[in-house]
């Protein structure tokens, strides 16, 4: 019992150390001004309506714009208590912060009780200085946080061929994203195979399951969606059209960018994470994401490698026991397989988010937020305020925020304009379009309030 212990242990250690690391990147991008309204002050608009009592919108994407009409996300009505009590966008950081340092328990500990505590730290190494992860930590908040350590937990027990709590923490991913239930499905599968002939209580689960996975995205996708939707459609659907699709398909083995993002999420499990059935379930997400005209899916830059995560990490773990129970040049094997993975997952690191906290320009003084941050507080809370995207998630916990160049001044009459100028190039207008903007407002009707390094405040008059 004390070994159990022990493993547990090793995994709750694991995950203290990566929520605070994660955390204490995002918030430090934060109070640096890295994050933006696109997408973290859309989720604290999101959340906030939430905690009100009210469904999901943002003004942030159109005036009262459904969120539920973009991405079928009710799961974040979880973090309303929290935004209740702690008001802001950083409540949210947080939370993602230490969500995806959860899904290395279930995982860690899986590798501790059957592989030892050497490997279950390799294995934690590998799944929290994994890319996927970093990326979204550095990319603001977005919904999979919830995925990844539902993911963990459900791969854990399908590894560990505890079929039917595999499916039920599978079951809840429907309600984190609408493609999400692909992912559902391609376990579903799994536990049906795993099953076999002689469990059938586990195989009619797995079928159930996949049944369920597959209804749910299509109701989401294509009811849903389009159901909350102001134009009554969904936006994405369009964009893995089967002409596009196809086009992508026969380019598909030619794309250095696909191909660099499926090594980097393999590099770290050494590849070995190709020798388990798991892996499979990075094709449902892969599939969308490649087979998309939308070059901003292909890469690593943004969050959606994080739910590939504990996805090849779960392989990893899985491949290892395959090849310990193999004996002799098996465990010859499983020890090479740690080393190259340490030493692969070290490599990535130097081209990691995370390198930013060892870098002087996270943590020193920046004359460029501190002017930005002195006008912010000349805008007072619960004004109406049209800000530009670097500023947005800086007002989003007291102000009502619009995204200037979305809604046009003369729709949303803010009380409040406030743009940063000095930023060449950001969504969705660029600095000379603002600068004109800026003038043109000041001409209909709004005074200048301040202005210093760039960043423009303007009051609407009367």
């Amino acid at each position: 019992m004390a070994g159990l212990d022990r493993a547990a242990a090793l995994g709750w250690g694991g995950a203290i150390v990566l929520a605070a690391v994660f955390a204490t990147l995002s918030l430090q991008r934060h109070a640096q001004m890295r994050t933006t309204g696109y997408d973290l002050g859309i989720f604290d608009q999101g959340v906030r309506a939430y905690a009100e009592g009210r469904l999901p919108t943002s003004l942030l994407k159109g005036i009262d714009y459904p969120l539920l009409g973009d991405h079928f996300s009710p799961v974040l009505a979880v973090l309303a208590p929290l935004r209740l009590v702690f008001a802001g966008p950083e409540t949210l950081l947080v939370a993602q912060a230490v969500l995806l340092a959860v899904g290395v328990v279930p995982l860690a500990t899986w590798a501790a009780r059957t592989l030892g505590p050497r490997t279950a730290v390799v294995v934690a190494f590998c799944y929290g200085a994994a890319g996927g992860l970093a990326h979204a930590v550095a990319f603001d908040f977005h919904e999979i946080a919830f995925a990844v350590p539902l993911l963990a937990f459900s791969l854990t027990a399908l590894g560990r061929r505890r079929l039917v709590p595999a499916a039920l923490w599978a079951l809840p991913l429907v309600l984190v994203k609408e493609d999400l239930g692909l992912t559902v499905a391609g376990i579903g599968v799994l536990v049906a195979l795993f099953a076999g002939r002689s469990d059938r209580r586990g195989r009619r689960s797995g079928i159930a399951t996949a049944v369920f996975g597959i209804a749910a995205t299509a109701i989401e996708s294509f009811a849903l969606i389009p159901l909350f939707n102001p134009g009554g459609t969904n936006v994405y659907t369009g964009q893995v059209g089967l002409g596009t699709a196809m086009t992508q398909l026969t380019t598909l083995a030619s794309m250095d960018e696909k191909l660099a993002t499926v090594a980097a999420l393999l590099l770290p499990t050494a590849f070995l994470a190709l020798r388990s059935p798991i892996v499979l379930l990075v094709v449902p997400t892969l599939a969308w994401r490649f087979l998309s005209d939308n070059p901003q899916y292909w890469g690593t830059s943004f969050h959606y490698d994080a739910v590939l995560v504990p996805v090849v990490t779960a392989a990893f773990v899985d491949a290892l026991l395959r090849l310990r129970h193999r004996g002799g040049w098996g465990c010859i094997r499983h020890r090479v397989a740690l080393v190259v993975s340490v030493a692969a997952t070290a490599a990535l690191l130097t081209a990691s988010p995370l390198a930013q906290l060892l870098t002087p320009a996270l943590w020193q003084p920046d004359p460029h937020v501190a002017a930005a941050r002195s006008i912010l507080r000349q805008i007072p809370d619960h004004a109406t305020v049209a800000a530009t995207n670097s500023l947005v998630p800086q007002l989003t916990g007291r102000a009502e925020v619009g995204l200037l160049g979305i809604v046009p001044i003369e729709a949303s009459l803010p009380r409040f304009i406030i743009a940063d100028t000095s930023i060449p190039r950001q969504f969705p207008l660029d600095a000379d379009d603002l600068v004109d903007l800026s003038a043109q407002a000041q001409r209909s009707g709004y005074r200048l309030v301040d202005a210093a390094d760039g960043v423009i405040l303007l009051q609407r008059v009367g």
